[in-house]
């Protein structure tokens, strides 16, 4: 905040030397989040203040909008100055995010290597390994030294993503083990690089779902991962900051699935109002619609609540705890499949585990729901009776039903998150309204 008044105020005062002294000795994610609430044409003059390889490392902080305002105002000679600093899986994140006639303008400025490599990264699914990768790592022989691997490093590392894990591999790119360079540091200059590498290795495939590549760098910590295709060929690497990346967007998306959205990568505030709404209306239009069942079954037992009218009054209580109840359930069994606590195949341990949780849960709210009607409602004991009772067979059903659902989608290939939130509570108030009338009807007689 401080950084951002002293930048407003040396504009101000057009000191624009003090302004690229104080932007050059920021950190290239301040610059950028700096740089965000000003138009395309201030955002353009402080980018150009910025040194060369601050100025590349800002721009892949930047919005795809910055950047395509970026693309769009600046010279050839400077876009080829901003993307031979950039690393090349922040490029391919570039290309996709642009429009053909912008990506064209980028491409004039790679080699034919480069093209043949964009195009390869292209073909990959979205959300594959093999979209988030780089190609940007130090790789090894297992015939060199030590010294000559701390030579090698020292000639290309500068322009690698990481060089804290180098990748042993042979003539044929096959990965052969890994080592450290905590492992190259403390080793004698002679040792062979096959006597000291790591041949136990936790790779990925490039087809790999980028969901279960954050759980594994979630489970080892690891701060590289490398890729290789289905011949065991290294492809590239995937670092944990570009997985951060998913693990925000990924949490965001199931968010946005429990509460009834469509998945959307814009920021609220960029989003318009007609793609805001475009994205919740489908799932309220099959949630309305979906409701009317709860409507139906309260007119099939509209005799039995004109014979007892106070049976009505208890229905949103019902209704509210049996939703609250189920959206708990599946909120904790959506996070475990999203985390990999939880399998698909533990179906029968979850429902085994819900069963006794809500028994414990329902016991617990009917008994006090008992004593609050004949105490403090007044109501009558067989109508306090097969409220309580309705209420313990709810949130039994409803904790069940949120439990296992998740576990459902998971088996269909589909997202569990969609199992949450506004589905359940429909689904569960269907079932209340059934349990409610059915216990009402086999104790009162009605």
């Amino acid at each position: 905040m401080e950084q951002e008044k002293l930048i407003e105020q040396l504009l101000e005062e057009k000191k624009y030397i003090q302004v690229k002294e104080t932007l050059s000795q920021m950190n290239e994610v301040d610059v950028a989040e700096l740089l965000k609430p000003y138009d395309d044409h201030m955002t353009l003059l402080l980018f150009r203040m910025l040194p060369k390889d601050l100025a590349a490392e800002v721009f892949a902080y930047f919005t795809p909008e910055q950047q395509l305002g970026i693309i769009s105002s600046v010279t050839n000679k400077e876009l080829g100055t901003i993307l031979d600093e950039l690393f090349f899986d922040d490029m391919i994140d570039l290309i996709e995010e642009m429009p053909a006639n912008i990506v064209n303008k980028i491409l004039t400025h790679a080699t034919k290597e480069e093209r043949e490599l964009i195009n390869e990264f292209l073909r990959y699914p979205a959300d594959s390994a093999g979209s988030l990768m780089t190609i940007e790592y130090v790789d090894l022989k297992k015939y060199m030294t030590v010294k000559q691997a701390m030579d090698h490093i020292k000639a290309t590392g500068l322009n690698k993503e990481t060089i804290y894990t180098c990748y042993v591999t042979d003539r044929n790119r096959i990965l052969l083990g890994i080592v450290s360079l905590r492992t190259l540091v403390i080793s004698d200059e002679d040792e062979k690089i096959e006597d000291i590498m790591e041949t136990d290795i936790i790779k990925i495939n490039t087809h790999d779902d980028q969901e279960e590549i954050a759980n594994i760098f979630r489970k080892y910590g690891f701060l590289a991962l490398p890729v290789v295709d289905k011949e065991g060929r290294l492809t590239g690497i995937i670092t944990v900051d570009d997985i951060m990346d998913v693990i925000s967007q990924e949490a965001t998306e199931d968010f946005q699935k429990m509460a009834a959205m469509a998945p959307s990568d814009e920021e609220y505030l960029d989003a318009s109002i007609f793609k805001l709404a475009r994205n919740r209306l489908p799932w309220l239009l099959v949630l309305m619609i979906s409701a009317t069942f709860t409507g139906r079954i309260m007119s099939r037992y509209e005799n039995m609540l004109v014979a007892s009218a106070v049976l009505a009054t208890f229905i949103p209580m019902l209704m509210d705890t049996g939703g609250n109840a189920g959206s708990q359930s599946s909120t904790l069994i959506i996070r475990g499949l999203a985390t990999g606590d939880i399998e698909p195949g533990d179906g029968f341990k979850i429902l085994f585990k819900e069963f006794f949780v809500s028994f414990i849960v329902g016991i617990t709210l009917a008994l006090t729901n008992f004593v609050r009607l004949i105490l403090i409602e007044k109501i009558g004991i067989w109508v306090a009776l097969t409220v309580s009772t309705a209420l313990l067979v709810t949130v039994i059903v409803s904790k069940l039903v949120g439990g296992i659902l998740p576990i459902f989608a998971k088996k269909l290939k589909m997202d569990p998150a969609i199992m949450a939130g506004p589905l359940i509570t429909t689904i569960v108030d269907a079932l209340s309204l059934i349990t409610y009338f059915s216990i009402a009807k086999a104790i009162l007689g009605l």
